[in-house]
């Protein structure tokens, strides 16, 4: 095993994971304002409205994808009845549609953002880096997938990628599983590792927000002051302020 070997499969993931988590913490600590899509809709709609479900319903199923192959080991699917071929068969025909759903909405969200001039002017180097890192390692994933079915020789990457993925969780790294996986696969793994480091300085922030305040929020109440309003007695606690 090679000092680059251990850099490339050892290092980096564990770099780009505590980037991640610790960018995360202080982007949430010190800069709350900031975590925020930075929505542009009021600027334009009709691209929007197409790009934007085409890119986050198929980021969803690819991300799902990622999960059930990665995070899953292979005896476990085989134990309930789920053969090799029938997993890649469900997992390419789903995958390629989420995939090139995905890429067709980024596509979408890119042209508007470059071609509607206040979208335009309001994006940032930031959102520019991102949308490279961003477009790069869907491609890439992709690509290396239906290269591999196109060609007649699909990659079983639950075999090496896969278990390697899993190893660094379990902070016992497998590195040399990585070095033996197809290059389309490992340049995949590297754009992700970079995507995800850059990620907590992004407006991907979003990703890790959900309105679970509304739950408990009490209501906003609005009251006139103008007495001459309406004709029925208000309800307690509902009474106009004078």
């Amino acid at each position: 095993m090679s000092a680059s070997d251990v850099l490339l499969w050892v290092a980096i993931p564990y770099a780009a994971l505590a980037i991640c988590i610790g960018g995360l913490i202080w982007r949430y600590r010190y800069d709350k304002f900031g975590w925020t899509t930075r929505s542009s809709q009021l600027y334009e709609n009709r691209l929007l409205r197409l790009g934007s479900p085409l890119f986050h319903y198929g980021i969803v199923f690819v991300f799902l994808g990622h999960v059930i192959g990665l995070v899953i080991p292979e005896s476990w699917t085989e134990k309930v009845g789920i053969s090799e071929s029938m997993y890649h068969a469900a997992s390419f025909s789903l995958g390629a549609v989420a995939g090139v759903a995905t890429v067709a909405g980024l596509l979408i969200l890119v042209y508007r953002r470059r071609t509607v001039g206040p979208v335009f002017s309001a994006t940032t180097r930031n959102d520019k880096i991102m949308y490279v890192l961003l477009g790069l390692t869907l491609l890439l994933g992709l690509g290396a997938t239906l290269y591999g079915n196109l060609t007649g020789n699909p990659h079983n990457y639950r075999e090496d990628i896969s278990p390697w993925f899993r190893s660094i969780f379990y902070f016992q790294p497998k590195p040399e599983l990585m070095v033996s996986a197809p290059l389309g696969f490992r340049l995949h793994a590297l754009s992700a590792c970079a995507l995800f480091a850059f990620w907590p300085f992004s407006r991907l922030v979003h990703v890790f927000s959900a309105p679970v305040g509304y739950l408990t929020r009490p209501y906003i109440v609005y009251r006139s002051r103008n007495t001459g309003l309406g004709t029925k007695a208000q309800p307690r606690g509902w009474e106009r302020v004078q």
